[in-house]
């Protein structure tokens, strides 16, 4: 999921910055229906294909609405903009829109809102996060090609034929390709992005049920309410305000406090406590969330002949039923696989496909390790994000686990690195020396989204640039097979490559955690454990 933009600095942000709370007001009258809840700056602009990080997902999903959204409660793609999605084949695609719907500046959305914007997020020179997500739409390899400069700016698999329609075509069969249009990166655009392009990144506008009013980096991103918003599931509220926190634990003394209205993160030194603290106003559920280290695959030192055992006995050094039992209070389950149980049986999910390398194991761990050349330098750092206080913790652990099993205190420690935007842009540069954090948030509800994103050769979100020939050809296979049953199958088997080579190591799957004041009320998360903003009201 997803990243920040031009923005100017209050005197309250600095204060942000010293003390790690948040500011611009406490929960009383000044902010009459306004909700006030806890965020990170994204790392990048709000562009839909350019945001695969969760704290601007957040804003995206009340910015904009697209063909599909993924149902609040089941995560089933269901049709907003798009009236009807047909195919007679699974390659060519026929998209017609519903009549009515609008952007906040009043232009019509339009099948050319769609087709400028999908055309804009694939170019090469656009540098958009999420340009493989138009892979599959024919002339993508025009446009975004592995080297060199783009031969062409447009896909020729888009065509407009009316303002209501559209045609896709695909370069291969893909069944599921529909449900991937409730993500981010299909969203639509206005003309103002291409002809005014600072300006709106300055004031992103959408057509989702919440306006931008200002955003001050590193202080505050305040929603208000769209007034006009044509679709059927507007705002309850008058707005939300994204207040920046560098600790999760500060965010949860505000709650206490009655200075903030909404945590969607409880810190796990909280968790002991926190149904005390907040009884009917916690919230503990499923998410479509796993929780992983990944490996800098780039690194030699990683990813030599023989390196696959140093890290699948890694993975086997880990005890992850003692820290999610002590660390996360069993919010936390042992992941078996590189996916998540939300996903159900028919939707992908099979539990221990990761075999014995996702069991803990000191001896054959110590074992394997040796055999795959030890740890380089005889330290591994496991860097993550220090704005989120859970994160040292279960590091901490999962070093001392590992330290353990090894017989050295210094065998694992923990490396933090300042803020989530910082965080990644060490990891978009490719300058991780060791193993990292690497949580994936489901985009849509497919095992796909679990696997290709991550791991397919120059993915979009393949952080730790893996890339392995019968993976990627297990995953194409799956993705031209028109019967549902056999693409999960055959994705699963490209998860039997992932146990083999364990470019990440899967830790745990994650429930979706919140807690809110009382000044609010009908609060909840969805399958990916985001807030559904829109719903909650103000008392």
């Amino acid at each position: 999921m997803r990243r920040a933009t031009r923005a100017k600095w209050g005197g309250c942000a600095l204060v942000v910055a010293l003390v790690a709370t948040a500011c611009g007001g406490g929960a009383g009258a000044s902010r009459s229906g306004v909700v006030s809840s806890s965020w990170g700056d994204p790392q990048n602009p709000l562009e839909p294909a350019n945001t695969n990080e969760v704290q601007g997902g957040k804003v995206l999903e009340m910015l904009f609405r697209g063909l599909k959204r993924y149902d609040p409660k089941t995560g089933a793609a269901e049709n907003v903009i798009a009236d009807r999605i047909e195919t007679a084949d699974s390659r060519n695609f026929t998209v017609t829109l519903k009549k009515g719907w609008t952007f906040s500046n009043g232009e019509k959305v339009t099948a050319r809102s769609f087709v400028d914007a999908w055309n804009y997020g694939a170019l090469l020179t656009n540098k958009q996060k999420n340009a493989a997500f138009f892979q599959y739409i024919d002339g993508f390899a025009r446009v975004h090609p592995d080297s060199g400069s783009p031969r062409a700016r447009t896909l020729s698999g888009l065509a407009v034929k009316d303002d209501r329609t559209f045609t896709v075509k695909l370069n291969q069969k893909f069944s599921s390709w529909p449900d991937t249009l409730g993500y981010a990166a299909f969203m639509p655009l206005p003309r103002a992005f291409f002809r005014h392009h600072a300006d709106w990144i300055a004031k992103p506008v959408g057509n989702g049920p919440y306006l931008v009013d200002s955003y001050e980096k590193g202080s505050v991103l305040r929603m208000r309410k769209w007034q006009k918003y044509p679709g059927d599931d507007p705002a309850r509220n008058g707005g939300i305000d994204l207040r920046v926190y560098t600790d999760n634990n500060t965010a949860y003394t505000d709650l206490q406090a009655g200075n903030l209205d909404l945590v969607d993160d409880v810190p796990a030194a909280q968790l002991k406590h926190v149904k005390a603290d907040l009884g009917g106003r916690y919230i503990n559920q499923p998410a479509g969330i796993i929780q992983t280290l990944t490996f800098p695959m780039y690194d030699k030192r990683w990813n030599h002949p023989g390196a696959e055992k140093l890290r699948r006995g890694l993975s086997m050094a880990i005890d992850r039923d003692q820290i999610t039992r002590e660390i996360f209070q069993r919010t936390r389950t042992p992941a078996t696989d590189w996916t998540s149980p939300v996903l159900g049986a028919k939707g992908g999910y099979r539990a221990g496909l990761c075999g014995d390398a996702c069991v803990f194991d000191p001896a054959r761990a110590k074992q394997l390790i040796k055999e795959g050349g030890g740890i380089p330098g005889g330290t591994m750092t496991l860097a993550y994000n220090a704005d989120s206080g859970s994160h040292k913790d279960w590091i901490d652990a999962v070093c001392n686990s590992v330290n353990k099993t090894l017989g050295d205190d210094n065998a694992c420690v923990g490396n933090p690195v300042g803020t989530f935007a910082d965080f990644r842009n060490k990891i978009t540069a490719k300058r991780m020396t060791g193993p990292f954090r690497a949580g994936w948030q489901m985009d849509y509800p497919l095992i796909q989204n679990f696997l290709q994103p991550l791991y397919y050769t120059d993915a979009s979100s393949n952080d730790g640039k893996f890339s392995n020939h019968a993976f990627d050809k297990l995953v194409n296979e799956a993705n031209a097979a028109t019967d549902t049953g056999r693409a999960v199958a055959t994705f699963q088997d490209s998860e039997k490559i992932l146990a083999q080579q364990m470019p990440a190591i899967p830790l745990w799957y994650q429930n979706g955690s919140a807690g809110y004041s009382e000044r609010i009320g009908n609060v909840s998360l969805n399958p990916f454990s985001v807030p559904v903003y829109n719903e909650i009201k103000v008392n």
